[in-house]
């Protein structure tokens, strides 16, 4: 499953969460339920905006390490 980033004008925040690509989010409530956050003070109707898709996630990592999902069979320049 592939990685979105999706960002909240009312918070000005971006949030990365994993899901398939069938799937579609669209408030800032339904986000924090699929990346187990708290909807803290914005409201959970307030509407996102997908930013990025990558396959691997893009933060969690430090410079110069393979990504998370990399290994045998994958084609990255990390094998």
């Amino acid at each position: 499953m592939p990685y979105y980033d999706y960002y909240c004008a009312a918070n000005d925040r971006t949030v990365e969460v994993r899901h398939s690509m069938s799937e579609t989010l669209r408030t800032w409530g339904e986000l924090c339920e699929r990346a187990g956050l708290s909807t803290d003070e914005t409201p959970a109707d307030a509407a996102i905006e997908r930013k990025v898709t990558a396959g691997v996630p893009l933060t969690g990592r430090s410079a110069g390490s393979p990504p998370e999902a990399c290994g045998p069979s994958c084609a990255c320049a990390w094998d």
